[in-house]
C-alpha cells in the first residue's frame, strides 16, 4: 500500500485538487486526508460531464464513489462553510459527502467571531494588507496558540454548555481588543455548531491509524510551500504548515513513517493571489483563470513566468519530492513564441511576446536557502530581497516543458496535466504508473 502526499510547491492554486481527483479516479483510494489549512482552500475539480466543485474542506476525491474524507487535527474546521459545501456537492450529484466524512475532535473551530476579527484586522492594514482570504483561519490558529485550553474545538460541538462558554469567552476577548464585531450573538451561533456535532462522525486521533491501514490514502495539502507559516515570504503567508511535515507526522504516529510517495504540484506558470513577491510577474501574459478571479480579500490573481528559483527553494524547504505533477500544460500549448493560438477562452488573434519562459536565476542570485523554522525576521528580510529582485530568463520558451522543469529543479516530472479533467492527465514516468494495491 503506497500512500501519496500531495503538496503545492508554489503559492497555491497549482492544481492539487485535479491531481487528487485523478489519483482517486485511477486507483482504489480509501480516504483523502486533509492535513493543513481550512475553509480558505479552493481546489477545483471538473468532471468530463462538465460538473464542477471547488473543494475547500472535503477531499478533492469526493466525486469518486466511496472515497472518504478525514479532517485531521491540523485542519481548522468551519462547520458553517462545510454545510454550504455539502449542499453544493449534493446539487452536483454527491448527496452523501457528509456520510463519508470523519473529523478529529481536537481540530480547532473557525467561528463567525474569528472571521469578523480577521476582516477587521485586514481592513485596518489599509495599503499594507496581507491578502488574507478573510475566513478567520489564521485568527483561529492565533487564538488557539494564545488560549490553548479554552479555544473552541470540534469535540466541543457535542457539549453545548462547554461550547457556549468558549464562544462567549472568544467573543469577549476579541471585542475587548478590536471593538464591536460584525458577528451574531452566541446563542444564534450555537444551534448550527451543535447540529454539526450531531451530524458528523467526530473521532479521536487514534482513528487515523485504522484508516491508514484500511487502504490507500491520499494526503491533500492546502495552499503552497511558498506561503508556509515558517518558510514563506513573511508577512504574506498563511498560519499553516504547508510542507509535508504534518502529513509525515501523522504517518509516523500511526507507525507508518516512510510508506508514502511525496508528490509536488506545479503550474507551467508561477501564480499567486494578492500582494507579496512574484518575481516573474508579467502583466503582458494574456492569461486568466476562471476559477481564480479577483476577490475583495485576496485581491487579483497574478501570473508570472515559471520561477525555477522560487520552486527550488520550495523543494528544499519541503525536503524534496519523489515526483512532480506539472499542470496547465494546455497553456504552454496555446501560448507560444509569437502569439496565442485561438480557443479555450484566450484571444482569437496573435499577440506579440516571447511566450512562457523559465527563470533559472535572478540578477545577482542563483539560489535561495531556507532558514530554520521560526525566524520570521529572516523571512521578512528575504521578502524585501524578493520584492526588489529581477528575473533572468532563458532566451526561448522550452520545446519540452516536462524535461525543462526536470532539468531546472532536479526532480522527475512523473505526471502531466493537459486539461482540468482526470482524462487530461498523462503518466510520464515513475511509481505513479504502478497501480496501487
Amino acid at each position: 500500500m503506497n500512500h501519496v502526499l500531495v503538496v503545492d510547491l508554489g503559492y497555491g492554486d497549482a492544481g492539487k485538487g485535479t491531481v487528487v481527483d485523478w489519483l482517486c479516479a485511477t486507483r482504489p483510494v480509501h480516504t483523502v486526508i486533509r492535513f493543513n489549512g481550512g475553509a480558505q482552500a479552493a481546489h477545483n475539480v471538473v468532471l468530463r460531464d462538465g460538473r464542477h466543485h471547488t473543494f475547500a474542506q472535503f477531499g478533492a476525491g469526493t466525486f469518486r464513489p466511496g472515497v472518504r474524507t478525514h479532517l485531521s487535527r491540523h485542519v481548522v474546521v468551519d462547520p458553517l462553510a462545510l454545510a454550504a459545501e455539502a449542499d453544493h456537492l449534493a446539487a452536483v450529484g454527491v448527496p452523501d459527502a457528509l456520510d463519508r466524512l470523519t473529523v478529529d475532535g481536537e481540530a480547532l473551530l473557525a467561528t463567525p467571531y474569528h472571521r469578523a476579527a480577521n476582516r477587521a484586522r485586514e481592513l485596518a492594514r489599509g495599503a499594507d494588507r496581507h491578502g488574507s482570504c478573510g475566513l478567520g483561519v489564521g485568527e483561529a490558529v492565533a487564538y488557539g496558540l494564545a488560549h490553548p485550553g479554552s479555544a473552541p474545538r470540534v469535540a466541543d460541538c457535542r457539549t453545548p454548555a462547554v461550547l457556549r462558554r468558549r464562544l462567549a469567552a472568544l467573543r469577549d476577548r476579541l471585542t475587548a481588543e478590536l471593538g464591536p464585531l460584525d458577528a451574531p450573538p452566541v446563542d444564534d451561533c450555537l444551534p448550527a455548531f451543535t447540529a454539526f456535532g450531531d451530524r458528523v462522525a467526530i473521532v479521536d486521533r487514534s482513528h487515523l491509524a485504522g484508516v491508514l491501514r484500511a487502504g490507500t490514502c491520499v494526503f491533500e495539502g492546502a495552499q503552497g510551500v511558498l506561503l508556509d507559516e515558517w518558510h514563506g515570504f513573511h508577512p504574506y503567508t498563511t498560519w499553516s504548515t504547508t510542507t509535508f511535515a504534518n502529513a509525515e507526522g501523522l504517518l509516523a504516529e500511526a507507525g507508518l513513517a516512510g510508506t508514502a510517495e511525496r508528490l509536488g504540484v506545479l503550474r507551467v506558470t508561477t501564480t499567486r493571489h494578492g500582494p507579496g513577491p512574484l518575481v516573474t510577474e508579467d502583466p503582458a501574459l494574456p492569461l486568466a483563470d476562471a476559477h481564480n478571479a479577483t476577490n475583495p480579500w485576496q485581491g487579483r490573481f497574478r501570473f508570472g513566468h515559471f520561477d525555477a528559483v522560487a520552486h527550488r527553494y520550495a523543494l528544499d524547504a519541503a525536503g524534496g519530492v519523489d515526483g512532480l505533477a506539472l499542470t496547465h500544460l494546455d497553456l504552454a500549448d496555446r501560448l507560444f513564441s509569437g502569439g496565442v493560438r485561438s480557443g479555450q477562452g484566450l484571444p482569437d488573434r496573435a499577440l506579440p511576446g516571447p511566450g512562457l519562459r523559465i527563470c533559472r536565476r535572478y540578477d545577482g542570485t542563483d539560489r535561495l536557502e531556507p532558514g530554520p523554522p521560526g525566524d520570521l525576521d529572516r523571512q521578512a528580510a528575504l521578502t524585501a530581497r524578493l520584492l526588489a529582485a529581477r528575473p533572468v530568463y532563458d532566451d526561448d520558451p522550452p520545446a519540452d516543458w516536462p524535461a525543462a522543469v526536470e532539468e531546472a529543479l532536479g526532480a522527475p516530472v512523473t505526471l502531466t496535466s493537459h486539461s482540468p479533467t482526470a482524462e487530461g492527465k498523462l503518466v510520464r514516468k515513475g511509481t505513479l504508473s504502478t497501480p496501487f494495491v
